[in-house]
């Protein structure tokens, strides 16, 4: 079943048990039109009513989405599964039925072709039968009748109207219309039988408003805009009476006794039945507005009528409802009204919301107090008053509550609003925003609600869903007892859920939880806006890259030690791996800490702050989530720390727990998004399986369950859930309290021993024991909140705030024992010191013998079972770190923290914190006196401490300031002066010795962020946060101006600054977003170590001097690195995280030094501003802009009004015939042809003379062992077979093949991939032997699909797009599944190939660009190539890509170098491996050699093929005997014994590796347009001339080209001679030649004019020649005065540039077709122009290729407004025509074709523009020729039978 709503899904259910199966969602909007299931039920197909009509095919159990595609641009009514025929469709809806095909991920539609036999309808409804025939019905009743798609019958008059519904089955058909009757037929459509269910009324339109329950009996009363009222039995549920009025009813009310029914109508009449056999009583009207609302009094004397006139007027029952009294009061309609129990008063409610009283039966309003103080209500169904305050929420004064009813018995009231919800309140309510529980499923209003007579019963009526729902009432005390009642499951967040409204009596939360939910995880920017930014800051880029830049530094680092962990907002996050190390996070960093050692090894691939860790069953893997905008899940190995699988695309700003199930497979993540999204992953697949809205509170914990993979728990603020997965959604229910109290919050929780039973920590110290979602008690186990449980074979462990670990036996009866976490039990061993006493517990672990606890202060602890604790990390606590101090000769350091404490920390191997002091501020600097014996530290309230280094004791403090003290430096030396700056933008200097202040340095604009001393100790060098640097002397404070080549030249006792220009090139392109917070040099002063906002650790070369300098960057911090020192010696590089809280160890690795391993840097990311290098055909493939057929415009530059635009004069043949007339002789002289003219019906591809080689690559293959080569052209895709010549097509690609790539795996043999351009381009997966397409893949690659590649198993395609990103996309093409998606490259990548024995792993090449990449579930992830380890080496334009065993890559370089690859370094140059560009390497799977091809001049040694060894160290050349000045090689192949080589210049080639024979398979021109085309009067030979300066002669017959002369010019035109012994060609530079065809010498050649000439003809005398030329002009050449050839006239006033001519038969005139849309008629030879339309009408052509005149008119289409018809040909036999055009189409139309938009066959297969076509003699077959191409395609001719 499908909804409507903004977001609306798909439930698939069980109809025995009523559960939800499956849930499919996220794809839809607005809601869904229609569905059906497929055959064998495993598909759903679903229609959106989007703008789109979207249409989806879902995998429904799996929840997964197949295919989508945008439906139709009208609404869609009905789709079906054609059961007959596999993965095909059907829809229909507004005018249009459409036909869809499934493959692959595409649907792919044909419209429904109505032709002629029906009119063009609006499908209702449709059913599919056998042998592709579909039956449908049409709005007009009429049922349609379709064979494939076309309509073939209708069947009229089938129904009076429109028909809605068709049902197939066995026996037959059943229909149902709009005229009330549902008709019968056989499975032929003949009609078997009628069932007429009409009635007289036509359904209605409006609302339900009337409701009344019987006093005495089990009975309900309706009554509704439609005028029928209605008696329902709530026994039998079922209409038992219905009686139908002359008026809309609103309200209905039964007397006391039972007998009477009044009825109130929309007119303000009121009818009154009897119940018993529905007679009317009476009828009056008083009112002219509605009526709606009537009450008889309690005693039954009376009748209230309530109108919308404001007023109620009171009845007498026994006077024959007699008007006896009237209220008035309201100034507003009356809503509701109830009488008290003595009939005596009435109150009323109005519009206004006002509640009035009045007395009885008079109608005069009481407004004494005290007179209403003592009235009992007879009901209550009023929405004002005390009682029922609590409906409406606290805070709002929406009138939107419709009908209320109390039970005054069971102390409840039902309540109906407009938002479709009933509602179940105490009565009475007194207090607003009472809880409720709450109840769906009307969809809109619900209008009114009533208790039945003996309150078992709740009817409910909803107004726009006419329907009427019965209830039953389940007291409290029956719960108690039905448990088995579980709570509504719910797919939105609540049904029958408690309200959240009143919170008053939800205890406080816990301080620390209070803290938690207050922080937030947002950032400004993201490290995912990075590339973004960048893209932004394009031209500053432009003007970096043309400046010199600083080279990175040789030397590096690399992560060592990190003190922290991340326990102030994470809850169990520490684990026992299989090894016995622990894994926990903090910062941006998965730690693996092995305690003997006392080591770390770090998992660096998230980039942002880690929030939870989650340990697979088998404590092998972790998943660890985190910050981020599209935040990611990492999957990884404790033991390789490498990515095993990512995950994203679900959670926004961050993920904040994840939870293995039990059998490994799955992930559960919750996310921090404001519905806190609960995700379902496979994720070793990266699959999405389910996903829901969690909460909109804070959820800390998801569990799976460890007996059902299907179902899992989440906790949170006042939120305990239980979710069971349906399809691709979750369905949860609350957890049910019952009578035992309310919601916590809950903080932690596990499952226990059985499926049913679990366990949750709340915020208050108690443990809840839950049964199924049945709370069965509580145990109070801490002080405080419960943030840990873990489950143990025989018990649970849990810890909690108040620094106590307890352990519980299996029912939590009895705590076994109790561990506080003390000082005084620290085992000797520890790593440090307890900050305090009983820290709050955040995570707890068991394994090997101990318990491991994690704490809030950033401690990880070990608990002996025995009683001893070792602490073995810990970091600072909650708050920003900024302090760093380094110690001058020894191997320590010291950080102060806005946590208030100052810790000392011991560098060497032992790794732990020497001591800690608490402070009562928190402080952001410190620094150790020169001798080290002293250690000042500056704090948050302005003052500072000078305390004894060793002991952490006061030595002295002062406070001269309000604000911050940022930064605090001793003077070098004897440490004389200290320097405190502090945020009110002034530098104190102290003098140690006397301890007075002795100078204040002001000037600055800003707070100081900065301080220097230089090493006499004299001058101050500071930095401020306006971004000054300025100068002060010592000690007065003196402000300095010192130029910027003296600061270089100053001896600086230490360098911190960021600013300068001897640091100028730290500061990143996108400075305005972020800044460099801290900087720090090394003693030898030659590298800057800087920490910046992003997180990032970077080195730079000293001085850093321009713009932008190159660097290396470390990501481990998550968000501001704060601080960055170096200590004494160099040898360790120490860094703070700010608010990570942690304190990160590198060492320094200089170079040379550094073990062979990789480092984890990652070089700049500017482009090297070096150049790729260049050649030209790499630049144009780089540039070429792929049009797409169906948006090109016109070749020629034509202007004028098109034909079938321009106003035809009246001709004089408009006057009435004259008998004695002759008749109209043929248009066309009709030789060679047999006397019966058959008509041309088709035309099949033959032959195709073209090879795309000169902007695609790798795109020649052998097949069948070297018996066929595959390759493309245009929009085909090419067979070749060897032996024979001949060739078959894949014809299904709609534009231009750019890449084509063969399965190499044996299980899919013949598998080719070829993807094209297009707006939203696709991937076609083939079979090439029998052309069938197995997947069809539409991209999101804009523009089009340059690469593609199969890995290893077959099973996996990769692919790239031209579009702006470079996308690059894997595929399971079986599926039509996209796995993965990642922008490439800025730049154009122009390969990527998947290592030959990997499905994981590939290399993509392209402009200055090499990247490894690694497929982890999901995601792609990639390293740059790094060339740093190969002097000189230079990132240049990659072109090609070979592999090698032991993880080598070989890539070919624009400059003809191989790069050689071991991983992703390059280890070696195979220097000048060709002369020119390596366009193209080819690895050979059975024995590992390598084909490399390239651009290379011939010579004696050199070839532009080479063979090489698996290493690329030994090669052998091969040259192409072809006969040009460079050989430039595209395509390499290795088959057995013979390497197949594609050319530059549209070559074939096959070459043999023992005898280097070449032996050309295919030819074709290799630069186009090819404008000139000519058939031979005879044979079935053609020439053709292209814009490559050569002609062409093709046989047919023998499938190849025979002959080619090169003329050294582009060539426009050629023709034959009448008797095929000469020929003419025209050339682009305005000279033409003619050649003998025997000899193939040059006859004559002539150049009269400077520009192109454009068509050359024989007269067929053989006598004249015509040369038609851009020069507006045709010359005329008489060949009988011999080869002279001295021009004898010309045709004057051509309007414009001559396209085709054509001379008639007798050789006496000459048409001429022009650029200006006219064509004109001039006589031969004196080049008159004839402009008596009567004499051209009567006039027989020889030839007719004119794309002008009126016979042609039905040529031009409708859609040419930018595109032109280009050039058309007329059959020798008169009677079919062809025409080319601009969108590639070869169209077959009836000559002549005199009416506009004439009916024809279209041809696909050519690129866009197609320049010309002829047909051969006799009408064998058709040739054109190909503008964007240079292809000639070859068509055969198939006649009508006689």
């Amino acid at each position: 079943t499908g909804q409507v709503g903004k977001e609306p899904y798909i439930c698939v259910w069980d109809s025995y048990t009523v559960q939800t199966v499956s849930v499919l969602k996220d794809v839809h909007t607005h809601g869904i039109a229609c569905l059906a299931f497929d055959l064998d039920g495993q598909r759903l197909v679903s229609v959106g009513l989007d703008s789109k009509n979207t249409v989806c095919v879902w995998d429904w159990r799996k929840g997964k989405l197949l295919s989508m595609a945008p439906g139709h641009t009208d609404r869609i009514f009905d789709i079906s599964w054609d059961l007959y025929q596999p993965n095909k469709l059907v829809s229909c809806g507004v005018k249009h039925i459409k036909f869809w095909s499934l493959c692959g991920n595409s649907l792919t539609p044909k419209r429904g072709v109505f032709g002629k036999t029906g009119d063009l309808q609006t499908i209702l409804c449709l059913a599919c039968a056998r042998d592709e025939v579909t039956y449908s019905g049409a709005l007009n009743g009429d049922i349609y009748v379709w064979k494939g798609i076309n309509l073939v019958r209708t069947i009229q008059g089938a129904h009076a109207a429109g028909i809605f519904s068709m049902n197939a089955c066995e026996e037959g058909f059943a229909t149902g219309g709009r005229d009330g009757c549902v008709r019968l037929w056989d499975l032929n459509f003949k009609p078997i039988t009628v069932i007429d269910l009409r009635e007289t009324d036509q359904g209605y339109k409006g609302e339900l408003w009337a409701l009344a329950v019987h006093p005495t009996k089990p009975l309900a009363m309706t009554g509704s805009d439609d005028r029928s009222v209605r008696i329902w039995s709530l026994i039998d549920h079922a209409l038992i009476a219905r009686c139908n009025m002359e008026e809309p009813i609103r309200c209905a009310a039964v007397s006391t006794d039972g007998i009477h029914l009044a009825l109130g109508m929309k007119d303000g009449s009121f009818t009154v039945l009897r119940v018993r056999d529905m007679t009317e009583v009476v009828h009056i009207k008083d009112r002219k507005e509605a009526i709606h609302e009537l009450k008889y009094s309690p005693d039954g004397n009376f009748l209230a009528v309530g109108s919308n006139d404001s007023s109620v007027d009171i009845y007498g029952v026994v006077q024959r409802y007699k008007k006896v009294g009237e209220c008035i009061g309201s100034s507003s309609f009356i809503t509701h009204m109830d009488w008290s129990s003595d009939s005596k008063y009435l109150q009323t409610n109005d519009g206004n919301g006002k509640r009035l009283f009045y007395r009885m039966p008079s109608g005069k309003e009481v407004t004494n107090k005290e007179e209403l103080k003592g009235i009992q209500w007879a009901s209550w169904t009023c929405v004002s008053g005390l009682e029922v305050n609590g409906i409406w929420p606290k805070y709002s004064d929406i009138n939107d509550i419709n009908s209320v009813d109390a039970n005054f018995i069971g102390q409840v009231m039902v309540t109906a609003d407009d938002y479709g919800i009933v509602k179940l309140f105490r009565y009475p309510c007194l207090r607003k925003g009472a809880k409720f529980k709450k109840y769906l499923g009307h969809s809109a209003h619900v209008t009114n609600v009533r208790w039945s007579h003996d309150h078992q019963w709740v009817v409910s009526i909803g107004g726009a869903d006419h329907s009427v729902f019965q209830w039953k009432f389940v007291p409290d005390r029956k719960l108690k007892d039905s448990l088995h009642i579980a709570p509504q499951e719910s797919l939105v967040d609540s049904n029958s859920d408690e309200s959240d409204s009143d919170q008053s009596d939800v205890p406080e939360l816990d301080s620390e939880i209070e803290q938690e939910t207050q922080i937030t995880y947002r950032r400004q920017v993201y490290k995912e806006d990075l590339p973004q930014l960048k893209e932004q800051c394009k031209e500053k880029r432009k003007s970096a890259a043309s400046k010199r830049r600083e080279r990175a530094p040789g030397n590096s680092i690399r992560l060592h030690f990190v003190h922290g962990y991340r326990g102030y907002d994470c809850r169990s996050n520490l684990f026992y791996t299989q090894t016995g190390e622990i894994v926990y996070h903090v910062a941006a960093v998965g730690v693996v800490y092995n305690r003997q050692q006392n080591t770390q090894r770090f998992y660096l691939g998230h980039d942002d702050d880690i929030l939870c860790l989650a340990i697979h069953p088998l404590k092998d893997y972790v998943a660890t989530g985190q910050v981020g905008r599209d935040s990611s899940i990492h999957i990884w190995d404790t033991e390789t720390i490498k990515p095993l699988s990512v995950l994203k695309g679900y959670h926004q700003y961050g993920v904040c727990a994840v939870d293995f199930s039990a059998d490994g497979k799955r992930l559960a993540s919750v996310g921090i998004d404001d519905n806190h999204t609960i995700v379902l992953w496979d994720w070793k697949k990266g699959e999405k399986l389910s996903a829901v809205r969690g909460s909109k509170d804070k959820i800390f914990v998801v569990k799976s369950n460890p007996y059902m993979p299907d179902k899992l728990i989440t906790v949170g603020i006042k939120h305990m859930k239980f979710w069971r997965r349906a399809g691709g959604g979750l369905i949860g229910r609350k957890g049910c309290i019952g009578a035992l109290g309310r919601t916590d919050t809950m903080m932690c929780a596990v499952y226990g021993w059985t499926e049913e039973m679990a366990f949750s920590g709340t915020s208050t110290g108690d443990v809840c024991i839950w049964r199924d979602v049945f709370l069965i008690k509580t145990v109070k186990a801490h002080d405080g909140p419960v943030f840990s449980m873990h489950a143990l074979e025989k018990g649970f462990v849990t810890g909690g705030k108040d620094g106590v670990v307890a352990l519980w036996d299996d029912t939590f009866e009895r705590c076994l024992k109790t561990y506080a976490i003390k000082r005084a039990a620290l085992a000797p061993g520890s790593k440090g010191l307890l900050l305090e006493d009983n820290p709050s517990i955040r995570a707890i672990s068991l394994g090997h013998g101990h318990i491991l606890v994690g704490t809030k202060n950033g401690e990880i602890l070990e608990v002996d079972k025995s009683g001893p604790i070792t602490l073995l990390v810990q970091g600072h606590m909650e708050g920003e770190v900024w302090g760093l101090a380094t110690h001058p000769h020894l191997p320590i350091c010291a950080t102060v923290s806005d946590d208030k404490t100052l810790r000392i920390w011991d560098l060497s191997p032992s790794h732990c914190m020497l001591a800690v002091r608490k402070l009562k501020k928190g402080g952001r600097c410190c620094c150790f006196s020169p001798d080290g014996k002293a250690l000042a530290v500056g704090l948050n309230d302005g003052s500072f401490l000078i305390v004894n280094a060793d002991t952490l004791e006061d030595l002295v403090s002062f406070q001269h300031r309000k604000d911050v003290i940022s930064e605090i430096r001793f003077s070098p030396g004897a440490g004389k002066y200290l320097a405190v700056a502090s945020c009110d933008n002034f530098v104190d200097i102290y003098n140690v010795m006397s301890s007075k202040r002795v100078g204040i340095c002001k000037g600055a604009s800003s707070y100081i962020t900065h301080m220097d001393w230089d090493v006499r100790g004299k001058l101050l060098q500071v930095n401020t946060g306006a971004k000054e640097q300025l100068f002060f002397e010592a000690p007065r404070g003196k402000k300095q101006t010192i130029p910027n080549l003296e600061v270089e030249k100053i001896g600086w006792a230490s360098w911190t600054s960021v600013l300068g220009s001897c640091c100028e090139g730290i500061w990143p392109i996108i400075g305005e977003v972020t800044d460099v917070t801290a900087s720090c040099l090394t003693s030898d002063s030659k590298v800057l170590a800087t920490g910046d906002d992003f997180g990032f650790v970077k080195l730079f070369r000293y001085p850093a001097k321009g713009k932008f300098g190159k660097f290396k960057r470390y990501v481990a911090h998550s968000t501001h690195v704060t601080n960055v020192r170096w200590t004494y010696d160099d040898s360790l590089l120490v860094t703070v995280g700010g608010a990570d809280t942690s304190l990160m160890l590198w060492t320094y690795e200089v170079e040379g030094h550094r073990d062979s391993r990789q480092c984890d840097s990652e070089e700049s990311d500017l482009d090297s501003e070096e150049d790729g290098g260049y050649d030209s055909d790499v630049t144009r493939e780089n540039e070429i802009n792929y049009t797409i057929k169906a948006l090109s415009t016109n070749i020629r530059p034509m202007f004028g009004i098109k034909p079938h635009l321009q106003q035809k004069e009246p001709t004089l043949d408009e006057r009435p015939p004259v008998s004695r007339a002759l008749p109209q002789p043929e248009k066309l002289q009709t030789n060679n042809v047999g006397k019966k003219k058959r008509p041309i019906e088709d035309l099949i591809l033959e032959l195709v003379f073209g090879y795309r080689g000169k902007d695609c690559r790798n795109n020649v293959h052998y097949l069948n062992d070297g018996a066929d080569v595959i390759y493309h052209t245009a929009s085909v895709g090419i067979l070749y077979n060897v032996a024979t010549g001949s060739q078959s097509f894949y014809q299904e690609h709609n534009d231009d093949i750019l890449c084509l790539t063969v399965n190499q795996h044996p299980k899919f043999t013949n598998i080719v991939a070829t993807g094209q351009v297009a707006t939203a381009p696709s991937i076609h997966v083939w079979d090439a032997m029998n052309k069938q397409t197995l997947s069809v893949l539409r991209c999101y690659h804009s523009k089009g699909v340059c690469s593609v590649s199969f890995s290893a198993t077959g099973k996996l395609l990769l692919s790239i797009g031209l579009d702006p990103e470079h996308t690059i996309t894997i595929w399971k093409w079986q599926e039509g599944a996209k796995i993965a998606s990642r922008a490439g490259h800025n730049q154009r990548i122009f390969v990527a190939e998947f290592r030959p024995d990997s499905d994981t792993q590939f290399v993509s090449v392209g402009v200055k660009h090499v990247r490894f990449w690694t497929l982890a579930g999901r995601a792609l992830l990639s390293k740059k190539g790094l060339l740093s380890s190969i002097e000189d080496a230079r990132m240049q334009t990659m072109l090609s890509v070979a592999f090698g065993a032991n993880n080598l890559t070989f890539t070919g370089t624009i400059s003809g170098d191989v790069c050689v690859w071991k991983d992703h370094v390059l280890i070696r140059i195979v220097a000048k491996a060709h002369n020119g560009p390596v366009f193209t390497m080819y690895t050979t799977l059975r024995d590992g050699l390598i084909v490399t091809g390239g651009k290379e001049r011939p010579s004696k040694e050199g070839g532009a093929v080479k063979l090489w060894d698996q290493e690329l160290k030994r090669c052998r050349a091969f040259r192409l005997e072809t006969g040009q000045m460079t050989d430039c090689v595209r395509s390499v192949c290795r088959g057995k014994g013979k390497i197949l080589v594609g050319t530059r210049n549209a070559e074939i080639i096959e070459v043999g590796e023992k005898n280097a024979a070449c032996n050309i398979l295919i030819n074709g021109h290799m630069d186009g347009p090819i404008w000139g085309l000519a058939t031979h009067p005879s044979r079935d030979f053609f020439l053709s001339a292209a814009e490559d300066g050569t002609v062409r002669l093709w046989d047919i017959a023998e499938k190849k080209m025979l002959n080619k002369v090169s003329l050294g010019h582009a060539a426009r035109t050629v023709c034959y001679s009448p008797e095929g012994d000469m020929v003419a060609i025209g050339m682009k530079n305005g000279e033409f030649i003619i050649l003998l065809v025997t000899s193939l010498k040059i006859w004559g050649k002539k150049r009269d004019r400077r520009s192109a000439i454009q068509d050359i003809r024989f007269s067929p005398d053989s006598r004249y020649l015509a040369v038609g030329s851009s020069e507006n002009a045709v010359d005329f050449y008489d060949l009988t005065l011999g080869p002279t050839l001295n021009r004898v006239s010309y045709c004057k006033d051509i309007p414009s540039f001559v396209i085709q001519m054509d001379f008639s038969a007798d050789s006496c005139y000459l048409q001429v077709s022009t650029g200006s849309y006219k064509r004109q008629v001039y006589e031969v030879p004196s080049g008159k122009q004839l402009v008596d339309q009567a004499v051209i009408d009567r006039i027989t052509w020889a030839t007719w290729t004119s794309v002008l005149g009126d016979e042609v008119i039905g040529i031009w289409s409708r859609h040419a407004e930018k595109a032109d018809v280009n050039c058309a040909c007329v059959s020798h036999s008169g009677i079919n025509l062809v025409t080319g055009d601009d969108f590639g189409m070869v169209k077959l139309f009836d000559f002549p074709c005199p009416e506009k938009f004439a009916k024809h066959k279209r041809f696909l297969g050519h690129s866009a523009h197609l320049t010309n076509i002829r047909f051969t003699s006799g009408d064998r077959y058709v040739v054109s020729a190909g503008g964007d191409d240079c292809s000639l395609f070859v068509w055969k001719c198939v006649h009508m039978p006689h």
